[in-house]
C-alpha cells in the first residue's frame, strides 16, 4: 500500500514514517509516537465548519497505512467526498469479553500562520515539543494510539475483548460527517462495546512539587449551538428605523454576554473538588470558587468552566450595505449546560434575549456522565500512578464536548483520557484551538507506556 502525501504548506518532503513504515520488532511505541505524530501534524485538516475546509482523507489513509502495516484490516468510511474515517476492530483473546472502544478526530480548527512561530502545519520538533495544529487536539493523541497498538500487535499481544479504533472526521464541527455518521452507517463495528477512551483528559497539572494532579473526564457539558434571528423593516439607512434588526439583537447579545449564570455543582464537579482539595491538603471555598479558580492558577481551570452553564455569542451576519438597514440580523451563539441544567439555561437563555429573537439549533447534545468509582476509572488511574508515583488521578468534568456524545447513542460511556506528563510550565489547557500549539515529546512516550497498561486491562 502507498503512504499518502501530507498536504501542509511545509510538508514537501515525504512524512518519515512513509520511508520506513515497517517497524522492526525491537522498536517501541516511545520510539515510534514523535515520527508519526509529526506525520499526522503535516497533513492539513482544517475544519471551517458548515462542510468547509481540508478533506480528512489523505490522513485517515495514512492511519489505515500503518494499521494494515501492523497485521490488522482497517477500512475508511467517507461520507462525503474528502470526508473520512478509518475503523478497524482488532480481535480479542476472549470472544465473551467486552469489546473496548478508542476513538479521536483527525480534523483540526483553522490556525493562521503569520500568528505562529512556526508553520502551523509543519509538524517541527523544536525544544522538546512538537509544533503544529493538533498537537494536543488530538493527533498527539492518535499517534500515542496508533503507536501503543502496532507495538502490541508486532509483540503479538492483544487485549481479552475486541479493541475498536476509530479515527474520525469532523469532531470539531458537528460531527455528521464524522462519529455520527459512523454511528448510523457502521453500527455493526460496535457491537459488544460498552466503554470507551478519548481526549481531554489524563495529562497532569502540577499541584505542588512532587504531586501532579490527572484529571480524568467523567463526563462534559451538554452543547447548544444555535442560530439567533432578529426582524425587522428594511429602508434607506438615512432614515428612522424603529425596528432595526440589526439594533434589536445587539441589544440582546449585550444582555446575554454581560449575565452571570449561577454557580451549580452537579455531582461530577463536586467530586473533582473533592480529588483537588484531597490532593492539595488544605479544603476549597466553595462559596468563593470563582476566586478559588484565579488563586490555583492551572489547578483551577479544572473546574473554572464547568461550575456553571454558558452561552458565549461567537460570529454576527447582517447587512450588506452601509446605507440600507437589512430586514435581518443574525449571530452565533456556543451554550455550553451541566448535566440535569438544560431546562434551566433555556429558560434563562429565552429570557435574555426577549421576544423578538428567534433560536434554532445549529447542533444540540445532552451532557454525558461515566461512572467514577467504576472497575475502568480505577484502571486509568492505576495505569498513570503505575508511571508516575507522584500521579493523583481525579474524576474532571470537559467544559467543552467531544465525539463521545455521538457514541452515547450507542450506550457506550466515554473517559476523556490523553495521558501526558507535563511540565509546569506549560500552560497546556490554552493550547487546545491556541496559538503556537504544541506538545512535548517526553510527555508523547509517557502516553504510550500509561496506554500500553491500561490496554493490558482490557
Amino acid at each position: 500500500m502507498t503512504l499518502p502525501q501530507a498536504t501542509g504548506t511545509q510538508a514537501t518532503d515525504p512524512p518519515p514514517a512513509a520511508r520506513s513504515v515497517t517497524a522492526a520488532q525491537d522498536v517501541t511505541a516511545a520510539d515510534e509516537v514523535a515520527g508519526i505524530c509529526s506525520d499526522l501534524l503535516r497533513f492539513d485538516t482544517t475544519n471551517e465548519g458548515e462542510g468547509r475546509g481540508r478533506p480528512e482523507r489523505p490522513a485517515a489513509e495514512y492511519v489505515a497505512t500503518l494499521l494494515d502495516d501492523a497485521g490488522v484490516e482497517p477500512i475508511v468510511v467517507e461520507s462525503a467526498p474528502g470526508r473520512a474515517s478509518t475503523l478497524v476492530r482488532i480481535p480479542g483473546t476472549d470472544p465473551d469479553a467486552p469489546a473496548f472502544l478508542v476513538h479521536g478526530h483527525l480534523d483540526v480548527v483553522p490556525a493562521d500562520p503569520g500568528e505562529w512561530s512556526v508553520h502551523p502545519f509543519s509538524g517541527e520538533e523544536r525544544d522538546g515539543y512538537l509544533w503544529g495544529r493538533g498537537a494536543v487536539d488530538m493527533k498527539g493523541t492518535l499517534a500515542m494510539t496508533l503507536a501503543t497498538v502496532r507495538q502490541r500487535l508486532r509483540e503479538g499481544r492483544r487485549t481479552r475483548g475486541d479493541l475498536v479504533l476509530a479515527f474520525l472526521a469532523d469532531e470539531e464541527c458537528t460531527a455528521a460527517y464524522g462519529s455520527k455518521y459512523v454511528v448510523d452507517e457502521c453500527r455493526d463495528w460496535f457491537t459488544g462495546v460498552t466503554e470507551a477512551i478519548s481526549e481531554s483528559g489524563g495529562f497532569s497539572v502540577t499541584a505542588a512539587p512532587g504531586t501532579r494532579i490527572y484529571p480524568i473526564a467523567t463526563g462534559e457539558r451538554g452543547s447548544a449551538w444555535m442560530r439567533l434571528t432578529a426582524r425587522g423593516t428594511a429602508g434607506h439607512g438615512s432614515k428612522p428605523a424603529p425596528d432595526n434588526a440589526v439594533a434589536e439583537l445587539c441589544h440582546a447579545i449585550s444582555r446575554l454576554a454581560s449575565h452571570r449564570w449561577p454557580v451549580r455543582l452537579t455531582p461530577g464537579v463536586r467530586a473533582l473538588l473533592d480529588g483537588i482539595a484531597d490532593a492539595l491538603g488544605e479544603p476549597l471555598d466553595h462559596d468563593r470558587l470563582d476566586a478559588e479558580a484565579q488563586r490555583l492558577g492551572q489547578v483551577g481551570k479544572l473546574f473554572a468552566g464547568t461550575i456553571r452553564n454558558s452561552a458565549n455569542p461567537t460570529r454576527l451576519d447582517a447587512g450588506y450595505k452601509v446605507n440600507v438597514v437589512p430586514g435581518s440580523a443574525q449571530a452565533q451563539v456556543d451554550g455550553r449546560t451541566l448535566p440535569g441544567l438544560g431546562e434551566e439555561f433555556f429558560a434563562t437563555l429565552d429570557r435574555l434575549l426577549g421576544p423578538r429573537i428567534t433560536r434554532e439549533f445549529i447542533s444540540h447534545e445532552e451532557a454525558i456522565t461515566a461512572d467514577p468509582d467504576g472497575p475502568t476509572f480505577h484502571a486509568l488511574a492505576d495505569a498513570l500512578r503505575a508511571e508516575d508515583p507522584g500521579a493523583r488521578p481525579v474524576p474532571y468534568v470537559m467544559s467543552g464536548g467531544t465525539d463521545a456524545k455521538a457514541f452515547a447513542r450507542l450506550g457506550i460511556r466515554s473517559f476523556g483520557f490523553a495521558p501526558l506528563l507535563l511540565g509546569p510550565e506549560l500552560d497546556y489547557q490554552a493550547m487546545f484551538h491556541g496559538v503556537d500549539e504544541r506538545v512535548p515529546v517526553e510527555g508523547l512516550r509517557f502516553g504510550t507506556r500509561v496506554l500500553d497498561r491500561f490496554l493490558d486491562t482490557r
